[in-house]
């Protein structure tokens, strides 16, 4: 029985599953003028909810320095996200800034910026073994405090950091900025860029957490635990996923499901308890803080809510096949069965299993939400899988992507309940971030792109031409970057206007567009069919000339 299953559990795997299913691939291209891989240690230590004591986080950085005049004057910290088993190593971080051929690192540095990448290894602390790309939160972020006050001691001038944190990076940066401002520790920062970062927490269909820990739980296969501990059970992701399969287990069982627990829930003492504490810190309020998001604009789905994604029967060896059936997380107020696995012997029932998932009232499952993407297929390994069994699932996969971060939870906003809901930027579901890039449809989970790689840069560089940001005391406002059929701009209601003249050039100087609006109010609303491309905006008032770069997909 247990070499049966051996050969299901082969379908997945701790290093194809930990490194390939979340993260955007990134180009292993060689990297001009590397540094040295410094150890750090925290300086703080951090005891999680788990743990009987607390231990001081480790790091590495290596310091990339500008083509200029390769001195450490104006360092950009960019952070590891989640990453079990630390496999993607500092140059995969590097060039995980890549788009279009192109590298936003290599930008920079031609352009004075110096370029420091922090990794979260594997490493051992007071007698304990720490996975630090999944380790608590806090706990890379008392390391990262630690980089930040290095840089600061170590860097020419008095230019202040940037922090770039993708993904998980977005949280290590976010907690560690607000804990040092609210440790009246100086962290001489201008800018936190959070890159698709689940500020109200991350998902994993739990129909497939469901299947993976049941394939682990019943028949003990050490690859399959591997991953239930290392992946799922790690502290970081039991504190950022939204909806965890430890929620919904009975009493005295590791895999069964509890009837009574259908409804989303985080892992007990750990997803409350983090969320808690990171609203409670809130974000640093002397640093300018914006966001790129993943996810769409538009409100586009990520498929159906309670679509099939597989429904498939395996044949595991001559004469022994599995049915297995997973589905997304149905509609709002629904329930439906998430899990089934059935296998047989030459058509004698062996074993059967089964989960179901019910929706809130308020929001649809969030599995199929508008979102940063991740793609189950590349759990499996993706075009570069060779057993016939990981073929013939994936090639069954009815639906292969996920809402991975949800776009309400990357742009943290905390008052809007339903998942769907399109981003309301500057209306009473606001997001508490200054400048947001958040594109037209669902995009790969921390994929750069022309678009978001302008974003960031302009950012970088004092933050000229913001996106979205409000100006002229919050008399304008774009409601929309990138801009869809129409260019809309949001009037301050409690302002009086005048003439108010629009203007578009392209990046070349060429006028394409411009028209006097007389006493408007309310909203100004421009067609537009431009090629896709950045473009410049003015308003002109009588108080002077406003500039906006607006973004076409």
């Amino acid at each position: 029985m247990r070499s049966i299953f051996t050969l299901l559990l082969s379908l997945v795997s701790i290093s194809t599953f930990a490194q390939l299913s979340f993260m955007h691939p990134a180009p292993d291209a060689p990297i001009a003028n590397r540094g040295v891989v410094t150890p750090i240690t925290a300086g703080i230590a951090y005891q999680g909810y788990d743990e009987s004591q607390a231990y001081f986080g480790e790091g590495e950085y290596e310091i990339f320095l500008d083509n200029v005049d390769g001195i450490l004057d104006q360092p950009i910290i960019v952070l590891d996200g989640f990453d079990p088993g630390d496999g993607r190593d500092i140059a995969g971080l590097y060039n995980s800034l890549s788009f279009g051929g192109e590298n936003m690192a290599d930008i920079l540095r031609d352009e004075g910026y110096d370029i420091v990448i922090l990794n979260a290894p594997q490493y051992s602390t007071g007698g304990k073994n720490i996975d630090g790309g999944a380790d608590y939160i806090q706990r890379n972020a008392m390391v990262l405090v630690e980089l930040i006050n290095e840089m600061n001691d170590q860097k020419v001038g008095d230019a202040e950091l940037v922090v770039l944190g993708p993904s998980m990076g977005g949280l290590i940066a976010r907690y560690a900025l607000s804990y040092m401002e609210q440790n009246s520790l100086d962290t001489e920062t201008r800018l936190y860029i959070s890159f698709d970062s689940p500020h109200r927490g991350a998902n994993i269909p739990i129909s497939l957490q469901y299947l993976i820990n049941y394939l682990a739980r019943e028949f003990g296969n050490a690859e399959a635990l591997a991953i239930v501990e290392s992946v799922l059970n790690s502290p970081a992701a039991k504190e950022m996923l939204y909806d965890h399969y430890l929620s919904h287990l009975q009493a005295g069982s590791d895999f069964l499901q509890d009837p009574n627990k259908l409804l989303p829930d985080g892992a007990p003492n750990f997803r409350d308890a983090f969320q808690s504490e990171l609203d409670a810190l809130g974000f640093p309020q002397n640093v300018r803080n914006v966001a790129m998001v993943n996810g769409s604009s538009q409100g586009t789905t990520t498929g159906n809510p309670g679509m099939l994604v597989v429904d498939t029967t395996l044949e595991l060896s001559p004469g022994v096949t599995a049915d297995i059936v997973l589905r997304f997380t149905p509609e709002a107020g629904l329930t439906n069965n998430v899990t089934s696995m059935d296998s047989f012997l030459i058509g004698i029932p062996l074993n059967s299993y089964a989960a179901d998932a019910e929706g809130f009232s308020f929001t649809d499952g969030v599995d199929a939400s508008p979102g940063g993407t991740s793609v189950i297929s590349a759990a499996l390994g993706g075009g570069g899988a060779t057993n016939p069994v990981i073929v013939a699932f994936i090639d069954a996969l009815n639906q292969d992507e996920f809402s991975f971060i949800p776009v309400i939870s990357a742009l943290a906003i905390d008052n809007e309940d339903d998942w769907f809901e399109a981003p309301d930027i500057g209306g009473i579901h606001s997001s508490p971030f200054a400048n947001t890039f958040i594109p037209l449809v669902n995009e790969s989970h921390v994929e750069v792109t022309a678009a978001s790689a302008q974003f960031a840069l302009d950012e970088i560089r004092d933050g000229s031409l913001g996106v979205s940001e409000v100006n002229r005391g919050e008399r304008y406002r774009l409601m929309q970057n990138p801009v869809g059929s129409e260019i809309v701009v949001q009037l301050n209601s409690s302002g009086a206007f005048g003439n108010v003249e629009m203007s578009i050039y392209s990046l070349s100087g060429q006028q394409l567009f411009s028209e006097t609006y007389q006493n408007p109010s309310g909203q100004i609303r421009i067609p537009q069919q431009m090629a896709s491309g950045i473009y410049l905006m003015e308003i002109k008032d009588e108080f002077g000339a406003i500039p906006f770069k607006i973004i076409v997909d």
